[in-house]
């Protein structure tokens, strides 16, 4: 967290000790009206596959509360996939394991 108190007035009136509270005064009020807001770095991974694999991509997606940003059931089941980059080399080979599907990561 960076906050930065931009004087306009150059005088002295304040004085040092004033010039400090008030810095720490206004630094303190921002932090407070402030809202914290956590973002992540995510990593997006299309999944294709048929099926009759569906119970087995299903059960990884839930173990491991993984978003689907999109699905697409035709012929064959696409899913584009959203994982915390942290996750995601853990993610991807769990679902390489399964042999059954295609996993794609997308830039």
């Amino acid at each position: 967290m960076l906050v930065v108190v931009v004087r306009y007035f150059g005088g002295t009136k304040l004085g040092v000790g004033g010039l400090i509270n008030a810095y720490k005064t206004t630094a303190k009020l921002i932090i407070e009206a402030s809202k914290i807001v956590e973002k992540t770095i995510d990593v997006n991974f299309e999944i294709f596959f048929e099926y009759k694999d569906m119970n087995k991509v299903m059960r990884i997606i839930k173990e491991n509360n993984i978003e689907i940003k999109n699905q697409t059931m035709d012929l064959n089941c696409e899913y584009l996939i959203t994982i915390r980059k942290t996750k995601a080399l853990k993610i991807q080979q769990l679902f390489e394991d399964l042999r059954c599907l295609k996993i794609t990561e997308i830039k």
